[in-house]
């Protein structure tokens, strides 16, 4: 019994300890943060503009009571001990999703082309023409500057001589 034990716990050890739990572990303490700053810029920007726009629209008291009675607001209905169906709480939450997509998706566009600008690669590497010592790309065949032929120097050319370069 005290083997398999220290084998269940050697094994554990062994599951918490690789990379790829530590990174879901900080991807999630990370995400949920960033859901925090989401959160607020949806419903402290970006909600009350919608609002704005739908004239003061209030989905959330969008309700039908299950009892056959009319109620004022969703408040007196919930008072009152009705099954209420919240519709509007769908709609509204159906909304803010559609929101924080679309919040989301633009901020890693941004982040995206934020990181592509440092990422981009440097120029293509060149080489300097033996003949006219102008700065040529190290698979040109040809110099662009004074078209004198050269030779690749690439381990797949050294037996080859004339691979890549005909004769005129």
């Amino acid at each position: 019994m005290a083997k398999k034990v220290n084998t269940f716990w050697s094994e554990f050890k062994a599951f918490i300890t690789r990379g790829n739990v530590f990174d879901l572990a900080v991807g999630l303490m990370i995400g949920a943060a960033f859901q925090g700053i989401v959160s607020a810029l949806v419903d402290n920007i970006i909600m009350p503009l919608v609002t704005v726009f739908t004239c003061g629209l209030d989905f959330t008291e969008w309700f039908i009571p299950l009892d056959g009675n009319s109620y004022p607001n969703l408040a007196a209905a919930e008072e009152a001990g009705a099954a209420t169906i919240q519709y509007g709480m769908f709609i509204a939450a159906i909304i803010n999703f559609l929101i924080m997509a679309v919040v989301i998706f633009m901020i890693i566009k941004i982040v995206g082309k934020l990181t592509k600008q440092k990422d981009e690669p440097a120029e293509a590497p060149s080489r300097q023409c033996p003949y006219c010592k102008s700065d040529i790309d190290d698979e040109a065949v040809r110099c662009p500057h004074c078209t004198s032929e050269l030779e690749l120097e690439s381990p797949e050319n050294e037996n080859n001589d004339t691979a890549g370069v005909e004769n005129e």
